[in-house]
């Protein structure tokens, strides 16, 4: 099983309970002494974790991301940081991913990063700023270790353009259930609906839904029309409070329909 199958194993596996949950946490964040620690722990309360690679214009995100990304710089985290860290740690088996703007990654080299990232038990790359129509060059660099370019989807992504885009996408197709940026919690439009059933209808593999993500009950409603959730802005919030994020992120879980 190449590791962009291992993260879609990984929320089918726990979508038989109830919606999977794909966790993310700023690496370096609230500490760069504390990462390994910290993600450890998201690790055993999530199924899929996805580790933010700090950028100095997180254009995607809200401000609590943009705090973190901007403190965990000042600790002189980078992506070459972090599979250092990921390469000297003990990994947990839950499947890892990159969330990083492009720029880092081309700084890194395409070819090298997919090398080093596999070896690092990196199982795949979310890049919000990398058009699909850019993706080529990283899909192959990536397609040769077997790691997932994960694909993201909006509300006001075509009907054309979504199944191109969902057929695409490898590890999970990341539905964006709201614009604007990451952290406002917000009710779910009425006709987000009809999109994510579209958008699942499409993907290849499991769909999750990300944006504004804070509670169980945002989680129950998510339940029919995608196979995970994607909690962000809250989560780093946990962990800024010093709370247990593997706790939080139970407490999360919606249990299937018996």
């Amino acid at each position: 099983m190449t590791p962009a199958e291992q993260i879609s194993a990984a929320i089918r596996a726990a979508n038989k309970q109830g919606p999977a949950i794909v966790a993310f946490l700023t690496a370096g964040y609230p500490s760069a002494a504390k990462f390994r620690e910290h993600l450890t722990a998201v690790a055993s309360g999530a199924d899929v974790v996805e580790i933010g690679v700090p950028f100095t214009d997180p254009m995607a995100d809200g401000v609590t991301i943009q705090r973190s990304s901007e403190a965990a710089l000042k600790q002189g985290v980078t992506l070459r940081w972090i599979l250092k860290e990921l390469t000297a740690m003990q990994r947990p088996a839950t499947p890892l991913v990159l969330m990083s703007y492009l720029n880092p990654l081309l700084a890194y080299g395409l070819d090298a990063l997919a090398r080093d990232a596999a070896a690092a038990g990196v199982s795949g790359f979310i890049v919000p700023d990398l058009p699909f129509d850019e993706g080529e060059d990283f899909r192959k660099a990536l397609s040769a270790t077997g790691l997932a370019l994960i694909q993201m989807v909006t509300p006001v992504t075509t009907p054309a353009r979504l199944a191109q885009v969902a057929a695409a996408s490898q590890g999970f197709l990341y539905a964006v259930t709201m614009t604007g940026t990451t952290g406002k919690s917000a009710e779910l439009p009425p006709e987000a609906a009809d999109y994510l059933r579209r958008a699942r209808a499409a993907a290849r593999v499991p769909l999750c839904a990300g944006f504004g993500i804070r509670s169980r009950e945002q989680v129950a409603t998510l339940r029919p029309l995608a196979d995970g959730v994607i909690v962000g802005s809250a989560l780093v919030e946990v962990l800024e409070r010093g709370e247990d994020p593997a706790a939080w992120l139970r407490a999360l879980r919606v249990a299937a329909p018996g």
